[in-house]
């Protein structure tokens, strides 16, 4: 089997905040366990470089687009590996490469018949003298009241159009915009509207709630036509004549960059992206990871160019995360109300957050990132519970075993149990139900604790050495299986175990270290972190806040 899976690609227009982070960690978790299981995995994302937040940030700052794109690649690039994500590639769209295949991709619909040339009437501001796209515009949302971009309402979730938008106005000088007319192209998404129903309805099982449901809305209202060509000098050209001066549109060639990652990845390594995209040429599995604003961009418009492109394998599972809010309020960029990621990374363990966006995070629903919640978290669950039967343990085997594994073997009731869980966990992950399989694995950790506290080898150790030494070397064994399990969610910990008792290289199946294994350079795997923390934290929040 193969399996692709594609991160959403992060504006290159700002710092990533945790919330971001929240909805693209699952991605890395996905990699790392079918790796484990033996499975030919593809993983890639990359920068949206282009687009008008882009344009957009680089106006008000003065600079050239290019110059933000490259600032904030380079940062998201240098967070993710600090993270310890796994991409196959991390790439950014304004490279010659992906060019080429969005060009290309644009032809294919252009010759298949899925997009034509319409004159419409698009926002224009006078005082700037250019055409007003998508994020130029701002306003009130027609749906739903709420303070909407001219592409996007954050609120509802609809997606819009400049025109569609009351009370508009120009972000770049605040000016209102007037109308005028210009060509653009448009693919036919109403064509799809029949084939897309079929295959929502057929994928349901497979997607999140909220995909299922905002894809059913969109459905049910009526796929429109959207235009694929914007008035924009910063972008994709468009491959056509007499259309030298217009981009082709951010939301269809940002999607198209899974593509083009993947056969950019095969043109650096070598190896095949075909049967990671054909239908016919292998057993596929595609997971597309973002969060709830990207869902209409992963469930109708990226399998209607992949059907108009015809041949290519539509997205199987809809990883889509609901939003996190920030001690009980919304994330604001504008506001600086945000915990930035390359700010945490620099006073706390990736693994610390990686766990709690895992744990905290909003998978099924909104949840909330409070300092309070979050230190908490390390010293109650990592620390207090996994690092804690690790290192009591191993620290134990060390002092009084001479840093030897002693002899004894698992119960068949432990290795029942550890099998188990691989299968219950492994399904749960493959479904996209991470934070259940977390809690799983977790629960096994406390019971692990348990058995550990029932036992008492240190006092067995008084009146029966080799007794304690069964004790130790089954708790030993179970560590060397939570190592395993717990390796997508935590995986510098995980490395860590391994190289404490040597282990071999991972695999997604029960394992066992023999007796006499040294305990090699024992350390603490997590440090408690003061309470003080918390205020401290709740501090800076408020002072950075504009």
């Amino acid at each position: 089997m193969t399996i692709l899976i594609g991160g959403a690609w992060p504006y290159a227009n700002g710092s990533l905040h945790l919330g971001r982070l929240a909805s693209l960690l699952p991605g890395d978790v996905l990699a790392r366990y079918f790796r484990l299981k033996g499975e030919e995995v593809l993983y890639v994302s990359g920068s949206d470089c282009h687009g008008t937040p882009v344009a957009v940030q680089a106006a008000l700052e003065g600079v050239e687009p290019g110059d933000i794109a490259g600032r904030y690649h380079a940062e998201f690039a240098a967070c993710f590996e600090q993270l310890g994500f796994t991409y196959d590639l991390y790439t950014r769209t304004d490279q010659r490469f992906h060019h080429g295949v969005v060009r290309q991709l644009f032809l294919d619909l252009l010759e298949n018949g899925w997009l034509y040339a319409r004159t419409s009437l698009q926002a224009y501001c006078e005082t700037d003298k250019r055409f007003l796209p998508d994020r130029y515009v701002e306003g009130t949302c027609p749906v739903c009241g709420s303070r909407a971009r001219g592409d996007q309402c954050d609120a509802c979730s609809t997606l819009l159009d400049p025109s569609d938008l009351t009370d508009r106005s120009c972000k770049l000088c605040g000016s209102p915009p007037v109308e005028r007319a210009t060509e653009h192209y448009y693919l036919a998404l109403s064509r799809f509207q029949t084939a897309l129903a079929g295959y929502a309805a057929s994928h349901a099982k497979d997607w999140k709630d909220n995909a299922v449901q905002l894809t059913k809305r969109y459905l049910e209202e009526g796929l429109q036509d959207r235009a694929v060509t914007r008035d924009l000098d910063w972008g994709v050209d468009v491959p056509l004549q007499g259309f030298e001066d217009k981009k082709i549109y951010v939301w269809i060639e940002a999607v198209s960059g899974y593509l083009s990652a993947s056969k950019q990845w095969s043109a650096q390594t070598g190896s095949r992206w075909e049967p990671f995209w054909l239908d016919g040429q292998g057993d596929i599995t595609a997971y597309y990871v973002h969060g709830k604003d990207n869902i209409p961009y992963h469930t109708l418009v990226w399998p209607a160019l992949l059907i108009g492109a015809g041949g290519l394998h539509l997205p199987d599972r809809i990883v889509s995360s609901e939003y996190m809010t920030l001690e009980g309020r919304k994330f604001s960029t504008s506001n600086n109300w945000a915990v930035w990621v390359p700010d945490v990374l620099s006073r706390y363990q990736p693994d610390s957050i990686r766990y709690f966006l895992i744990a905290n995070g909003p998978e099924k629903r909104d949840t909330d990132f409070s300092w309070r919640a979050f230190i908490h978290s390390h010293n109650g669950e990592l620390l207090g519970a996994f690092g804690n039967f690790v290192n009591r343990t191993l620290a134990f085997i060390d002092k009084s075993f001479d840093g030897i594994v002693p002899e004894g073997e698992l119960s068949e009731e432990w290795r029942t149990a550890v099998s188990s869980l691989y299968e219950s966990s492994g399904s749960l992950i493959e479904q996209g139900r991470l934070k259940e399989a977390l809690e799983l694995i977790f629960e096994f950790v406390r019971s692990a604790n348990k058995y550990y506290d029932e036992q008492q080898p240190w006092a067995q150790i008084k009146l029966d050495k080799a007794a304690s030494g069964r004790t130790l070397h089954a708790c030993t064994q179970l560590i060397v299986n939570l190592s395993r399990l717990l390796h997508p969610f935590v995986p510098f910990a995980c490395e860590r175990i391994g190289s404490f008792l040597s282990l071999d290289r991972p695999a997604w199946e029960s394992a066992y270290v023999p007796a006499g294994r040294r305990i090699e350079g024992l350390s603490l795997l997590f440090e408690r972190i003061d309470a003080s923390r918390i205020d401290e934290e709740a501090k800076r929040l408020e002072q950075q806040r504009r």
